[in-house]
């Protein structure tokens, strides 16, 4: 089945319903949304684009995103949506692996791309070019689709080699978008979704269950985030949804708590793409109250392998909370999640290995990529790469990235762990861990840290807590931990860092 359907669908109950925003300012009710998307798919179809064709998106949060969005579904072709804050090299790299043959751009990033002379069609999405699209001949029909066939290609971040294509087929999104709704959270009319994390990723990707609930899509005029601007929207709209990074929720945190804000209209916020530590979930639930879900997903597996509730992220009476909420939570409904060795086969419940999952969210392949599908589907199910553990209840705690773990003296040390230690000192705001060359140990540990803490403080704190040989050899102080725009410190720069002053990472 076409995701577009889901569109139409709601059109045709309730056309009037407000449905795209650019601020507070409503731009469509659901007619006009899913006419203008139609609308983008008729063009598209006069410029000889047919069902499997790619047609890529590299843009701000804006409304007309949307309209793209499905317009391209409509049409039958497959959505390559670009993280905004890409280098224009890095986008052309994109477009040129994935044979785009359209990109609706953003004005600035159009600009750059046409600097590239990327052989795609580039549609500048603001201004005359695009209401020239939006006045085509809309599409008479939705082009039928399968599930199994292309209707996201999601491009990995890239920060160990090349970006990598994941196939996202519209029943991996349908399948997300019906976990979603049985799992993590329910959608109704007017409800609202605030975009405010790339609609490149996560955010983007979860539009489908709100269109098909028919609730209100508002993108922040900034273009992203910012925390005052989202709360005002929150106020403004009520019972408003957001999915966040952990840094932004930190972030939303910090500003709400010095701005007297307790974060009216806000309902859920569900978060995801990093590691959220206990003391910044613990500080957000104390003051927001019970709206956090957390998820665990990979673009491989979008948005779908375990989900924490809000129940078990708010809850403080369990003895055993403060490990629960360190977890990932539990399975999603459509999915398998186990943890094998390095073969992939099976460990026992409680013992460290990779995770892993199979289902009807997973993809089933890279794309034009065979040697890497290869390596991380192993009998159906998906490597993560991510090191953890099942409980006998069937929670998944998530140590670290399997290319993260640390090996000193022959012991492991998952940086996670030393991190969330370190963070419990007040003065410190950011931490990261990684591991450098030792002559004698193979790794020691290193702690990249933000904030005025007394190294001898820290030195303690680790000593109090933690085994000793996962104690730090040196804190390496920072103005701000490097991230990417989606919120994930970017552990190779930290690593880059170390090769400049000649002391390799492992």
């Amino acid at each position: 089945m076409n995701i577009a359907h889901w569109l139409v669908r709601r059109a045709a109950l309730a056309g009037a319903a407000p449905a795209l925003f650019s601020g507070q300012a409503q731009v469509a009710d659901y007619a006009g949304f899913a006419r203008q998307a139609a609308a983008v798919g008729g063009w598209l179809q006069a410029q000889g684009i047919i069902a499997g064709d790619r047609v890529a998106i590299f843009s701000q949060n804006v409304p007309e995103y949307l309209v793209a969005l499905y317009g391209i579904w409509m049409v039958g072709a497959a959505a390559v949506p670009v993280n905004a804050k890409l280098h224009t090299r890095e986008a052309a790299f994109i477009l040129g692996d994935a044979g785009a043959r359209v990109v609706f751009a953003s004005p600035s990033l159009a600009q750059g791309l046409r600097v590239e002379a990327v052989a795609a069609q580039i549609v500048t999405m603001a201004g005359p070019e695009f209401e020239t699209v939006l006045a085509a001949a809309p599409l008479a029909a939705v082009v039928d689709r399968s599930s199994e066939d292309l209707a996201w290609l999601f491009y990995t971040s890239g920060t160990t080699g090349a970006p990598k294509g994941v196939m996202i087929t519209h029943g991996m999104l349908a399948s997300m978008a019906l976990s979603y709704t049985a799992d993590v959270d329910s959608v109704r009319a007017g409800d609202t979704t605030i975009y405010a994390a790339p609609m490149s990723h996560g955010a983007g990707l979860y539009n489908v269950m709100h269109v098909q609930a028919g609730a209100r899509h508002v993108c922040p005029v900034s273009g992203g985030f910012d925390a005052a601007e989202v709360l005002d929207l929150a106020a403004h709209f009520g019972a408003a949804h957001l999915f966040a990074a952990p840094t932004m929720v930190k972030r939303m945190t910090e500003y709400a708590q010095a701005a007297g804000q307790r974060g009216a209209g806000l309902r859920s916020v569900i978060y995801a793409g990093g590691p959220m530590y206990n003391a910044d979930i613990i500080a957000a639930v104390a003051w927001f109250g019970p709206v956090f879900v957390q998820i665990y997903g990979l673009g491989e597996c979008p948005m779908g392998i375990t989900v924490l509730p809000r129940a078990d992220v708010a809850d403080r009476s369990r003895p055993d909370w403060q490990a629960r909420l360190a977890s990932v939570g539990y399975p999603q409904a459509a999915v398998e999640v186990r943890i094998g060795d390095a073969q992939g086969r099976p460990l026992e419940v409680g013992a460290q290995g990779e995770i892993m999952v199979c289902g009807r969210t997973v993809m089933s392949q890279y794309w034009n990529n065979p040697q890497a599908t290869q390596k991380t589907l192993i009998d159906g199910w998906l490597m993560t790469g991510d090191l953890g553990f099942v409980d006998a209840q069937g929670y998944v705690t998530l140590q670290d990235r399997s290319k993260d773990l640390i090996i000193t003296g022959g012991s492991n040390v998952y940086p996670r762990e030393v991190e969330e230690v370190l963070l419990t000192h007040p003065q410190l705001r950011e931490v990261s861990v990684v591991g450098r060359v030792h002559p004698e140990w193979g790794e020691e540990v290193v702690a990249f840290v933000v904030g005025d803490a007394p190294e001898a403080e820290l030195d303690q704190l680790c000593l109090d807590n933690i085994a000793r040989f996962k104690r730090p050899k040196e804190y390496i102080r920072l103005s701000e931990l490097p991230k990417n725009n989606y919120g994930k410190v970017l552990k190779t720069e930290l690593r880059a860092i170390l090769a400049a002053r000649g002391e390799g990472s492992a």
